[in-house]
């Protein structure tokens, strides 16, 4: 499995970690409009977005961490768990199965608890 380095992104992390969520977003926000590429940063955006029970928002970041960061299991795996909240169970599933192909075990504990 690639592993994709996650690291502090500009001040939105310390707000995430604050659970200043909608500010972690703003931060986010920003620093993609800064760094249009960087794959960590939608990433985390989607992480906040999740918490926060947007669910589209968060499907769409993690779908901008996967363009940029093909090999990133966690995004495809986080992807699919919301995309199954969103009763999109076909392609939560999908995505669950290329989380576990590119190495991501516990992948296959959620194909199992939500797939079969």
């Amino acid at each position: 499995m690639t592993q994709i380095m996650r690291k502090p992104i500009t001040t939105g992390g310390s707000k995430n970690d604050l659970q200043d969520l909608r500010g972690a977003i703003a931060d986010y926000t920003k620093t993609i409009e800064l760094a249009p590429d960087d794959a960590n940063t939608y990433y985390a955006r989607g992480i906040a977005k999740g918490k926060l029970q947007d669910h589209r928002g968060a499907i769409a970041d993690y779908t901008k961490t996967i363009e940029l960061a093909p090999d990133d299991a966690i995004a495809y795996h986080n992807r699919g768990l919301v995309k199954i909240t969103l009763n999109q169970k076909d392609g939560g599933c999908f995505d669950l199965s290329k989380a576990g192909e590119l190495g991501l075990g516990k992948a296959y504990d959620m194909i199992r608890k939500y797939c079969n």
